[in-house]
């Protein structure tokens, strides 16, 4: 990796919120990525704890500067998780003001989950790209989860939120989910990621806790299918 590419992966229960039992039961990932050299960061769904998150980013010497999403379920950006509170994006813009990027189909679902307003929001289309210090995250708009779920691309990692786990893909009976859309961003979507990519999830559902994507593509069953009909067979539910 570039050497002044800062990067974090937590794992909510265990890195950060020790004493929260949802957080132990959901096994989120959080992520922090930044530049050494100018000291700026981007959380990736802080949930959870987002003060402990910015405490945790400024003793590693770097200032928070924004956030990413990749979708709204209260386990990345907060809000009613059946009937437990998880504190989220609200919580953060309390210790730390700063913009939240989300994918524009996103921005209605996010506002109504979490309460922010959308002022606090910064919308999104497939493509763009989100700077940080020097470097550059591009967002991969890849719907199916959800209308507005999107992956960030920086620096030879995609965080790939419930998009695609290293062992199965996010769950595609939620509301606002697809799973055409969610066959698609697997197979067409997320086909420009190479095969040396490290695939960093949103969930700890494998033994290991990233995985090279040439691996994935390998071993992973939600990519075994070879056509539209045999995967919606599958996964359509």
């Amino acid at each position: 990796m570039n050497e002044r590419f800062y990067f974090r992966q937590w794992l909510a229960g265990r890195d950060f919120a020790f004493d929260d039992t949802v957080a132990k039961q959901m096994v989120n990932f959080v992520y922090a990525l930044g530049d050494r050299e100018t000291g700026e960061a981007l959380l990736i769904d802080p949930a959870y704890a987002p003060g402990e998150l910015v405490d945790m980013v400024t003793a590693d010497g770097l200032v928070v500067v924004g956030a990413l999403a990749t979708h709204y379920h209260p386990d990345h950006v907060g809000g009613d998780l059946m009937g437990h509170s998880v504190a989220g994006i609200v919580d953060l813009l309390a210790v730390a003001d700063v913009p939240v990027h989300v994918q524009r189909d996103e921005v209605p679902w996010v506002t109504r989950r979490t309460g922010v307003g959308e002022d606090s929001l910064v919308a999104h289309d497939a493509g763009d790209i989100v700077t940080v210090g020097d470097l550059e995250v591009t967002l991969i708009h890849t719907p199916g989860h959800t209308p507005g779920s999107q992956c960030f691309l920086v620096e030879g990692c995609l965080i790939s939120g419930d998009t695609l786990f290293l062992e199965g893909c996010g769950r595609t009976d939620l509301p606002g989910s697809d799973p055409a859309e969610m066959y698609r961003s697997l197979t067409e979507r997320l086909s420009r990621v190479s095969d040396d990519t490290i695939l960093f999830p949103g969930h700890l559902y494998s033994a290991d806790r990233s995985a090279p994507m040439k691996d994935v593509r390998e071993y992973n069953y939600a990519l075994a299918p070879t056509t539209a009909e045999q995967w919606l067979a599958m996964f359509a539910r």
